[in-house]
Order: structure tokens, then C-alpha cells, then sequence
């Protein structure tokens, strides 16, 4: 497998090293320093592009890769408000694409947990919801994607929950994210149900960006051959 890397930060190059520790190949390297470099003619010479930048560009680039006829993983957060002008070109140009917040196995299983736990937590308005999430000082957005995710999976099973804010709020119908940036921290997620009896809480801490660059790869291996747009979840159950 052929691909070019659109955002050689951290993450880039440890979906690098993963990649060719499988024997596959980086055709295509892109940073701020060659943009130059990020035609239509050198992404053309990958079999799949995996897209890491920030909120600013990742459309532009998902696009340009789409243009080009190579299938696109992108990990690039805080973006999706024009999601649905992305995704309308892709199938104009009957495109392949991937995206996930997060492409860890252990966050997806995480998301599967956090759906669970809010339908059980559903009848009980005693408990009030708040999240936590902790990245390090370089992260571009916040709250992180991940976070986003979470909040959404609470949003759409507790009916006492209206809308999620990156703040602290004493309105019952806010879901509260706190986000904090600290070094070195690969990305902590937490969600907390508090009561006056008691709390319950679930906590996802990653230790590195090897277990987020695996699953890119892994993305990166079912998109091939395909067409249409997915998440990580169709990964994990293909």
C-alpha cells in the first residue's frame, strides 16, 4: 500500500512508523514547510491519503485528495460545521472516505461504553452529567473531537441534556465539557454522573499516539477497494 501522509506532525509521523513496520510505503509527505509539494500529480501516486492537519484546511485537503481519485482517512478535528459540503462532493466525485474523531480500539470501544451507560443512566434525573478532557498543550481545537463524540452519545440518550458547552454552567439543560491542556497528556477522556448519594464515572486514558496511529493504519487497510463514505465503527465490525 502506497500512502501519502497530508500533515506530518506527531501523529503523522507515528502513522509512519506503523505503516512501515507493515511494509507499506510513504509516497507523499506534507507539511507547512512543502505545500508546494501537494498536487494533484504527487497524491495521485498513493493508493490512499491519510489526512492529519487542523479545522482550517482539512476540508480543503479532503477535497483536493478526492479530486485526485485517492480514497481519504482523515483524523482532522473541530471541522465538521462543513461537513456536509465535504461530504456532497465526495459522492459527486463517487469518492472514498473515512472519518473518526478517534482511531484508537480502545476509544471506539470506549464510545460503545458511553452509549451504553447514558441509556441506563436515562431514568435517573438525580444524576447530572459533566465531562472532562485533558490533551496536550499543542492541540489545535478543544474541545477535542473525541470530547464532541461523548457528548453527542449523552446528548441524544439523555432528554435532560440539550446542548453541550466548553464551559462551566449552572443551566440543568447544559451538558458542561471541561477541557484542560497539559503536557505531556496524549488525551485523557472522562465522564462523570454526580449525585448527592454518590458518582459514577468512566475514564479513558491513552498512554501514547501508537494505539491512535494503529488504528489510522487499520482505517487506512479497509478503505481500500471502496467506495461511499464510513466511520470507524464500520472498522471494527468488518
Amino acid at each position: 500500500m502506497k500512502i501519502a501522509l497530508i500533515g506530518y506532525g506527531k501523529m503523522g509521523k507515528a502513522i509512519e512508523e506503523i505503516a512501515l513496520a507493515k511494509g507499506y510505503m510513504i509516497v507523499l509527505k506534507i507539511s507547512s514547510k512543502n505545500v508546494d509539494e501537494f498536487t494533484k500529480e504527487n497524491i495521485a501516486k498513493a493508493d490512499v491519503a491519510i489526512e492529519f492537519t487542523n479545522p482550517q484546511n482539512a476540508p480543503d485537503n479532503i477535497c483536493k485528495c478526492i479530486e485526485a481519485g485517492v480514497p481519504v482517512v482523515s483524523g482532522s478535528t473541530g471541522w465538521l460545521k462543513d461537513w456536509d459540503n465535504v461530504a456532497a462532493y465526495i459522492e459527486s466525485k463517487n469518492g472514498s472516505f473515512l472519518y473518526g474523531s478517534n482511531f484508537s480500539i480502545g476509544v471506539n470501544l470506549f464510545f460503545e461504553l458511553n452509549k451504553f451507560l447514558a441509556r441506563l443512566m436515562s431514568p435517573y434525573s438525580d444524576y447530572n452529567v459533566s465531562l472532562e478532557e485533558i490533551h496536550h498543550t499543542q492541540k489545535k481545537d478543544s474541545p477535542s473531537g473525541t470530547a464532541i463524540t461523548l457528548a453527542e452519545q449523552i446528548l441524544h440518550e439523555l432528554k435532560t441534556k440539550k446542548t453541550w458547552v466548553n464551559q462551566p454552567s449552572d443551566n440543568k439543560e447544559d451538558m458542561v465539557i471541561i477541557s484542560k491542556r497539559e503536557d505531556p497528556a496524549p488525551g485523557t477522556h472522562t465522564v462523570k454522573y454526580t449525585s448527592d448519594i454518590d458518582d459514577i464515572e468512566i475514564t479513558h486514558t491513552a498512554h501514547n499516539r501508537k494505539g491512535f496511529a494503529s488504528g489510522v493504519v487499520l482505517a487506512a487497510e479497509f478503505l481500500l477497494g471502496k467506495k461511499g463514505i464510513y466511520t470507524m465503527k464500520d472498522v471494527l465490525v468488518s
